[in-house]
């Protein structure tokens, strides 16, 4: 084969390391936008946080200082004096002397036994970050067991998982000893049944049920109905999970009223004890975007908390010396160009959020003002064509963002959904349809709740179109049961 050069004009779009990274800033969450700045921030000499207030808190200080400065001015016009002692007169002093300090400024106070009459609570002693496990060993190094047992609780309590039940059987947990000691399943039972009575009430059971149990019988002896549900949870709990009512009546010779009464202390006990104490930690949202109304108009905001405050050095950037190509002046001006660009992506996302924010409040104005069966239907390229912008862009700026507003903490998201058509020719919002559903089901008559196509019955006559599986899938969506998982007595 012969070779050859060829010349070819082409185009092509190619996207650089800036831009790159000013598309990735607009995806990034509020925690993520922190690593991304402190990153920043320890790479680039010529980025710093501007320490600066903004300018409302500065009116808000003056404002303060200006009140502080009128009440020391009316405090001033009747000045207090401190008493005088004359102590050469007279041979005995008083008992109450005025004094500048008091004891425990001086010398640290030593931990104090609880008054007899305060009952302290043992378990306050626990951390509230530790898990479920942490907290059942400081019990069970209160308890004072043998050494065997107390081998044997530790190997119970590892078997116990997030949900406060042991998952391993009692033969295994023996069984795991392999003959170093002398360990029967009966002794590991027994060891059971003293976990079992530590906090939080209910855990280290085996079932459901056992679970249930538990926690009845820690109960006040004379709370109402208590024995009846324990031998109802011990013996009937499969009737009483499938609803069958009618079941319940005929093999425990309860009436229908004693029947919730039951049913209703049952309702209050936790199905999973340790989920309390989950390992999982607890993750705190940041809304970006603040949306109030003043004055009968919608006023969209940007969080101040959640922008960081970044500045170019001053010092450093008149360092940087125009036609000097040494390698510390290359180093300097490449910073600046770096942390100008930065602050430039930053500026640039903080825009694009308002811009879009604001779009979708105007469109939403309507659930802001009367709730979810006002929302409206919303699609990436409806804002897209109205803030005139491509649709993956609104994808990314959208993403993990939170809103506050008068009715709760949303994700930007949230305020996007699909349509139903109306016999009418109109569009509903898919947002507002299970908020319909989740109106019907609070309302329903819990003795005959409503079925899925009843329930699309009644939208229907509200001119909203959906078939039973819509229905379906709307209600799982919200995490609302189906009829015969609702039904329960009066």
């Amino acid at each position: 084969m012969k070779q050859s050069l060829t010349l070819r004009l082409g185009q092509q779009q190619v996207i650089t390391p800036q831009l790159s990274q000013a598309i990735r800033m607009l995806q990034l969450s509020t925690q993520e936008l922190d690593l991304e700045v402190q990153e920043a921030l320890e790479s680039n000499p010529m980025l710093e946080r501007d320490e600066a207030a903004p300018e409302a808190d500065a009116s808000e200080a003056d404002a303060s200082e200006a009140e502080e400065q009128e009440a020391a001015e009316e405090g001033s016009e009747a000045p207090s004096e401190a008493p005088e002692l004359d102590l050469e007169g007279s041979d005995a002093i008083p008992d109450d002397l005025p004094i500048d300090t008091r004891w425990e400024d001086v010398y640290a106070s030593p931990p104090s036994s609880a008054p007899a009459t305060e009952e302290r609570d043992l378990f306050e002693r626990a951390h509230p970050g530790d898990s479920l496990q942490d907290h059942l060993r400081w019990q069970l190094n209160l308890a004072a067991l043998p050494p065997l047992e107390h081998l044997i609780a530790t190997v119970i309590i590892d078997a116990i998982d997030d949900s406060g039940m042991v998952a391993t059987s009692m033969a295994e947990i023996a069984s795991s000893f392999d003959g170093r000691f002398e360990v029967s399943e009966a002794q590991v039972t027994e060891v059971l049944h003293r976990l079992q009575h530590f906090d939080p009430p209910g855990v280290a059971a085996r079932t459901l049920a056992e679970a249930l149990s538990l926690q009845l019988q820690q109960l006040d002896p004379e709370t109402p109905w208590r024995e009846e549900a324990i031998d109802l949870v011990e013996a009937h709990l499969d009737l009483l999970a499938a609803k069958d009512f009618a079941a319940l009546k005929r093999q425990t010779q309860f009436g229908e009223r004693e029947l919730a009464q039951i049913a209703a202390l049952i309702g209050q006990l936790n199905p999973r004890p340790g989920s309390a104490y989950s390992a999982e930690p607890t993750l705190y949202v940041v809304p970006e975007v603040v949306v109030k109304k003043v004055n009968g108009r919608w006023r969209v905001e940007l969080n101040p908390d959640a922008l960081p405050r970044l500045r170019i050095n001053p010092g450093y950037a008149g360092l940087v010396k125009r036609a000097d190509n040494s390698p510390d002046n290359v180093f300097l001006r490449d910073n600046l160009t770096e942390a100008r660009w930065f602050l430039k992506c930053l500026q640039s996302r903080h825009d694009t959020l308002l811009k879009v924010a604001t779009k979708i409040v105007e469109v939403q104005q309507d659930f802001l003002t009367y709730g979810e069966e006002a929302m409206k239907p919303l699609v990436l390229n409806d804002i897209a064509e109205a803030v005139d912008m491509h649709e993956s862009t609104i994808s990314r700026v959208t993403s993990r963002k939170y809103m506050h507003t008068p009715r709760g903490l949303f994700e930007l998201k949230y305020f996007f959904s699909s349509h139903v058509s109306t016999s009418s020719g109109g569009e509903v919002s898919s947002t507002a349809i299970r908020a319909l559903i989740r109106k019907l089901t609070a309302e329903e008559d819990p003795r005959k709740p409503l079925s899925d196509n009843k329930i699309a019955a009644i939208l229907a006559d509200q001119n909203i179109k959906v078939a039973r599986r819509t229905v379906a899938k709307y209600r799982e969506s919200i995490s609302i049961p189906p009829s015969n998982m609702r039904k329960r007595l009066a």
